[in-house]
């Protein structure tokens, strides 16, 4: 029983100190600023697969979410969504007008049309879209937010939730593909104001080049105003 005891708690020791080291992982590697993003390495174990698509209310279009669905060795358990077992074909979750998962893509489907839009071809991890419905009950606008990763900021060769997350707009068509937020600025949050047609946001700014974000550093706090077409980003200062 003693030796069993023992083992455990090595085997807990090993077990935190693993945890430990991934939550302290940097989301920023700033060596090398000439080749500031590491090339992706495709991950040959991942085929793409689609959810079946999926209707915004007052929209013309139908939106095809992308996503991976990874294989795994006979033997090797997986579950992800609601079912489980060596892999699942859910790769995204729907509410009323959000999209969340971990997608590698959209694509666009106007209706009564059978070609689809790929929303980009560059590599990129959505993580939340977002149909702005206020926006469109106001002025008949259409408009999608997203938070996704577009940067190996990490240089792990990959895109996943431990790289930076940024913040797009585009139209409900997936054209005018728009980043909003700066280069190495994760994003907090997102705000839609209805009444002044104004989308707000935070970011913050890993001042200290630490590859860390924490109350060290700096939070910027900036909006677009949706009512004008160039979707200019302007700061303001509210403390």
């Amino acid at each position: 029983m003693k030796k069993f005891a023992i083992l455990s708690i090595i085997a807990a020791t090993i077990l935190l100190g693993s945890c430990k080291d991934e939550t302290e992982k940097p989301k920023v590697i700033y060596e090398d600023a000439k080749n500031s993003v590491k090339e992706i390495v495709k991950d040959t174990t991942q085929i793409k697969i689609a959810d079946l698509p999926i209707y915004m209310e007052g929209s013309n279009y139908l939106i095809h979410p992308i996503g991976d669905y990874r294989i795994y060795d006979k033997g090797s358990k997986w579950s992800y969504g609601a079912t489980s077992g060596e892999g699942s074909f859910t790769i995204s979750n729907t509410s009323e007008f959000e999209i969340t998962g971990f997608l590698s893509d959209l694509k666009f489907q106007a209706i009564g049309s059978d070609s689809l839009k790929s929303l980009t071809d560059k590599p990129i991890l959505i993580q939340r879209a977002t149909y702005l419905k206020a926006k469109f009950d106001n002025s008949k606008q259409k408009f999608m937010i997203y938070v996704l990763s577009d940067s190996d900021t990490n240089k792990d060769g990959k895109l996943d939730s431990n790289d930076i997350q940024s913040l797009y707009i585009s139209q409900l068509t997936g054209e005018r593909f728009t980043k909003l937020s700066d280069a190495f600025q994760e994003v907090l949050d997102w705000n839609f104001i209805e009444i002044q047609n104004r989308l707000y946001f935070r970011t913050i700014e890993d001042i200290n080049k630490n590859g860390e974000f924490n109350k060290s550093d700096k939070v910027h706090y900036q909006f677009v105003n949706l009512s004008n077409n160039d979707w200019k980003v302007e700061s303001y200062l509210p403390i």
